[in-house]
């Protein structure tokens, strides 16, 4: 029997095993960088650019539409992008239970049944019974004590790992919501366009009939009908272009919303018009971006893992220590098996040392601090593209709505002139060239008009996109997923 002695001796290593997993681990600890960012936007385009206080989570209800509201949610339910990006997060979490795992002792259970025979040809005959029997139980256990802190760097990294996927799925988040929002755009755009072209054709017919007529009462020339149906021709040949855009961008809707084309019917149906945001909004402070763009919280998470991980490397140049134990019941006969003088056992501390590596592990070092400069250059980097994103949004916002009301302008003063050249023309006082002119000129400015309160739309939904609107700030995993993983 062992001495009672014994046993408090070793319950004391234990003890400093466990306090020596305590101290402080190797490596640098992590501190978040400093942002860059500017204090303010540039002035030059502020003037059209101030409001209340804009809703970045919820972005498109600016846009006062229900149907992009629906489309807007369906991504959020039904992406399987989204789904993708979600599961990585759950992929992650697993990681660092792996990670964590390691801090903690380990054990197996073990069960084993032999039959044995000797030869009995030898020399000297093998005593005892044979054949013979061995019946074994047992349970080991072994656990490396986390001295200098490289299975805690580990963890740590794999913690960080989280905020990389989580950062990560909100990225995809805000991409595909400004995706959504910049293709039911142009598709209302496009509708826009393909109503103002066939208003336009249908003017271009009346004025091929008035040609047609001055013709037969010998007031015009051959000339004059040619011309219009030469005009007529060319703008009919738009239609189908503007068709084959607005079934692309119809496509892609139903696609980002887990669907095949034909599944948004409903919700696209009638010509609902372009919603364009009224003017004004708040746009936060360039220092705001880092606390709401996912991609530079990304880049700061990675920044993060990666400080851990030189923790991780660093710990491999000194000893790592580990208690190792076994104990097991033997017999020859199952009977016996629970008998005292079955027990059989083994335990003790050991320690394994890389004292020589060739320069391995101090390279490796080396290695994983370029990767933490390398990450921290690619954080300031998305810091900067983030301010020049926000900056030249909000650059195309104000000019783009300045363009709008350079055209509504000339849409009105080209519908007067078209109506004015008409008349004249019927009275004899102008050539047919002016009407066909005058029509040119309002199919174009009514053209560009439509695409620039398009152009105004997305410029507004680039902008909240490039502030990091539509993320969560608490990150649960869409029903979808919910649902598969059941």
């Amino acid at each position: 029997m062992m001495s009672p002695r014994y046993f408090p001796n070793h319950f004391s290593l234990i003890g400093l095993a466990a306090t020596l997993s305590g101290c402080a681990a190797v490596g640098p600890n992590y501190s978040e960088p400093y942002s860059k960012a500017p204090d303010a936007w540039a002035t030059s385009v502020g003037r059209d650019l101030r409001g209340g206080t804009t809703n970045l989570r919820e972005w498109w209800v600016r846009f006062n539409d229900v149907r992009m509201t629906r489309i807007i949610v369906a991504v959020r339910e039904a992406n399987p992008d989204l789904r993708l990006a979600a599961e990585r997060i759950e992929e992650a979490r697993a990681r660092r239970g792996i990670a964590q795992s390691q801090l903690f002792p380990m054990g197996n259970a073990s069960g084993d049944y032999a039959r044995s025979r000797a030869s009995e040809s030898l020399l000297f005959p093998v005593p005892g019974t044979n054949p013979s029997n061995l019946f074994s139980a047992g349970f080991d256990a072994g656990w490396e004590v986390d001295v200098f802190g490289g299975v805690r760097r580990s963890v740590e990294s794999a913690e960080a790992g989280i905020g990389v996927s989580q950062e990560g799925y909100r990225d995809v988040l805000v991409t595909l919501y400004a995706e959504a929002a910049v293709n039911y755009l142009e598709y209302r755009t496009l509708e826009e366009r393909i109503r103002l072209a066939s208003a336009n054709i249908a003017s271009q017919a009346e004025s091929l009939e008035l040609a047609k007529g001055r013709l037969e009462a010998g007031l015009a020339s051959d000339l004059d009908v040619a011309q219009a149906q030469t005009n007529l021709a060319t703008s009919k040949a738009l239609l189908p272009l503007l068709e084959a855009q607005r079934a692309f961008a119809r496509n892609r809707l139903a696609a980002l919303t887990g669907g095949f084309p034909g599944s948004l019917e409903r919700e696209l149906s009638g010509n609902a018009g372009i919603p364009v945001p009224r003017k004004g909004f708040s746009s936060g402070l360039p220092a705001d971006l880092v606390r709401s763009r996912p991609d530079i919280r990304r880049a700061e998470r990675e920044l993060a893992a990666q400080t851990a991980r030189i923790g991780v490397a660093t710990a491999e140049l000194y000893p790592k220590f580990t208690l190792a134990g076994n104990f097991a019941l033997q017999a020859e006969d199952v009977s016996n098996l629970v008998d005292s003088p079955s027990r059989a056992y083994s335990f003790g501390p050991a320690f394994r040392w890389n004292v020589f590596s060739a320069g391995r592990i101090r390279n490796t070092i080396k290695a994983e601090e370029s990767l933490a400069r390398q990450a921290y250059a690619a954080y300031e980097s998305a810091v900067i593209r983030g301010v020049e994103e926000v900056e030249s949004a909000m650059a195309g916002i104000a000019h783009e709505w300045d363009r709008k009301a350079q055209l509504d302008t000339a849409v009105e003063f080209s519908r007067k002139t078209v109506s004015l050249v008409k008349q004249k023309y019927g009275e004899g006082l102008v050539d047919f060239q002016n009407v066909i002119d005058a029509e040119r000129t309002l199919f174009n400015n009514d053209d560009n008009a439509a695409v620039s309160r398009g152009q105004v739309a997305m410029n507004y939904v680039i902008l909240y996109k490039a502030l990091g609107g539509g993320t969560e700030v608490l990150l649960e995993a869409p029903a979808a997923v919910e649902a598969v993983s059941r």
